[in-house]
């Protein structure tokens, strides 16, 4: 292979990105999936996190990614502490959403089968959104 035939940087950027575009699809198609109740019915789920920090967390490893051949090795430094701050954001997300729920269905004996019959669906949607991430 000659230095012509040889990817640019920006190509193997460009890769990348549709790789990630054809992960994305595949995320969105295992979601939809685990979307459905065990009656087939269609359940819509909340997302892990709001699309702005969604967003965010994409924007900044887009901008870490192409850094990797200059500085590989401060790049999986950086990429390391980028994934350990989503692992903090999602716990974080998570934690609000199960105290939601307990507070929901713990309001003491006067709680009525309906609100319990939500709650349940509720955390059976949580369940999912666990096992989809």
């Amino acid at each position: 292979m000659t230095a012509d035939e040889r990817p640019s940087t920006a190509d193997l950027v460009e890769q990348i990105s549709e790789r990630s575009d054809e992960l994305d699809a595949d995320l969105h198609d295992r979601a939809q999936t685990a979307r459905r109740g065990s009656d087939g019915d269609q359940e819509q789920l909340e997302p892990l996190l709001p699309a702005d920090r969604v967003q965010h967390y994409r924007g900044r490893w887009n901008d870490l990614q192409p850094q990797f051949v200059d500085q590989p090795r401060e790049t999986v430094g950086e990429a390391d502490a980028l994934v350990a701050e989503l692992m903090q954001d999602l716990a974080a997300s998570f934690n609000d959403a199960r105290s939601s729920l307990e507070a929901q269905w713990s309001r003491g004996e006067d709680v009525s089968t309906e609100d319990l019959r939500v709650a349940l669906q509720r955390y059976r949607s949580f369940f999912e959104r666990l096992l989809a991430a």
